[in-house]
């Protein structure tokens, strides 16, 4: 099976795995980061394209999040999937470590693999939490959990444990300070840095708006 027929399959796959998701993490979540890889990658000479495809269709095959915080529902989804197609065990084994170690996680843990492919997947999926569509999709999970907006009296919380983010319900925009903010600098690729800049301003720019707004002044 070529390369090409191998990422139309697992197009179809996510897909239909996907289908009646949460809208911040559905298959045009997906659709989204897996441009945005192919975008980056040609930056990045190194890079195994079927790598990169592959992991960008795959990494949000089964959140966590989505699944009473079993990390391993989603690897093994994409393992079996992935065998079945009869894709080279190398190739699976790399996409299995890059769905492990994609997920920011309160940003306070040892990430336990790098490789090129990870490094611009991570950028990818991070940049669609970035602005005006990072700001849908925050406060589409927010509603999905019944969160409120915001509460000045709750407080960002930073530097949680990889535990307590998981577990973590505080208002929408407590969100921004404890993951969305931060990710300009977590950037890995210089494609992907400079896409966070311009996204990062926008957010603060919203942010400024929504807090005038909520003080009555604009």
């Amino acid at each position: 099976m070529s390369n090409s027929e191998i990422i139309e399959k697992t197009i179809a796959f996510v897909k239909e795995a996907l289908t009646n998701a949460e809208g911040g993490h559905d298959w045009f979540h997906t659709q989204r980061v897996f441009k945005s890889a192919l975008f980056i990658a040609k930056d990045e000479k190194k890079a195994n394209p079927l790598i990169v495809g592959l992991g960008a269709l795959l990494h949000d095959i089964a959140d966590s999040k989505f699944h009473e915080g079993d990390e391993t529902v989603g690897p093994e989804m994409a393992s079996g999937f992935l065998h079945e197609l009869g894709v080279e065990e190398e190739v699976i084994q790399h996409v299995v470590k890059i769905i492990e170690n994609i997920s920011f996680k309160g940003g306070n843990f040892a990430q336990k693999f790098r490789s090129v492919e990870l490094d611009i997947i991570q950028d990818a999926d991070r940049l669609d939490a970035l602005g005006a569509i990072g700001i849908a999709r925050t406060f589409n999970y927010g509603g999905f959990k019944n969160r409120p907006l915001y509460d000045p009296d709750i407080p960002p919380r930073l530097n949680m444990s990889k535990e307590e983010y998981k577990n973590h319900k505080a208002p929408t925009i407590n969100h921004f300070y404890e993951k969305l903010l931060l990710l300009k600098d977590r950037m890995n690729t210089k494609t992907g840095v400079k896409l966070a800049e311009e996204r990062h301003r926008f957010m603060e720019d919203f942010l400024e708006q929504f807090y005038a707004e909520w003080e009555g002044k604009r």
